[in-house]
C-alpha cells in the first residue's frame, strides 16, 4: 500500500527549524512507537510535506527543506491581540488556573474557525495573546519515516480527519 489519498498514515519524523539568523536546531521529534497519524489528502499537513511522501510506502524514509514561506509564513504582529479579561470568565468567575503566561489557550473566532492563542502577558488591559503558529516564521527541516499505511473508514473520509481507537475522538 502506498500513500495517497484518503489514506491514514503515520508519520514518526524529526524536526529542525531555522530561524535565519541562529542556524538550525532541534524542535520536537516523533517517535515510531507514538506518531503522528493524519488522512492524506486532506489538508491537514503542509503541502511540501505531503507531496513529498505521496507514493510512499510503509518503512520508507523522507527528507524535506520547507522555507517559511511555504511552511507556516512570517510572523504577524497583527496575531497578537488583547482579550479582554472578561472572557475567561465561567459563571461569573475568573478562571485563575487557566490565565498563565505561557498557557496556550484552543480559542474560536467570530466566524468558527479553530485558534490556539498563547497567554504573553496580562495586565490592567487585559489579556495578551499571540495567536501566531510556534513556527511563524521559520525555515522547517523533516526527517522522518512513513510508519504505517491503512484504508480511511469511510467515517474518517466523510469527517476529514482520522479517528482514534474505538472510533469518534476530538
Amino acid at each position: 500500500m502506498i500513500v495517497e489519498k484518503n489514506k491514514v498514515v503515520a508519520l514518526s519524523y524529526e524536526l529542525h527549524v531555522d530561524d535565519g539568523e541562529t542556524g538550525k536546531i532541534f524542535f520536537e521529534s516523533v517517535s515510531k512507537e507514538k506518531p503522528f497519524y493524519f488522512l492524506f489528502g486532506t489538508g491537514s499537513i503542509l503541502p511540501k510535506l505531503e507531496e513529498v511522501i505521496e507514493g510512499k510506502s510503509a518503512g520508507e524514509g523522507f527528507e524535506v527543506f520547507i522555507d517559511y514561506e511555504n511552511a507556516y509564513g512570517d510572523y504577524d504582529e497583527s496575531k497578537r491581540v488583547i482579550v479582554p479579561k472578561s472572557n475567561f470568565k465561567e459563571d461569573g468567575k475568573k478562571q485563575k488556573e487557566l490565565l498563565k503566561v505561557g498557557k496556550v489557550i484552543p480559542m474560536q473566532d467570530d466566524q468558527g474557525n479553530q485558534l490556539r492563542g498563547e497567554i504573553i502577558k496580562i495586565d490592567y488591559k487585559g489579556v495578551h495573546m499571540d495567536f501566531n503558529s510556534p513556527l511563524a516564521g521559520l525555515d522547517l527541516y523533516f526527517k522522518g519515516e512513513i510508519v504505517s499505511i491503512r484504508e480511511a473508514d469511510p467515517e474518517e473520509i466523510d469527517h476529514g480527519h482520522v479517528h482514534g481507537p474505538g472510533g469518534h475522538q476530538h
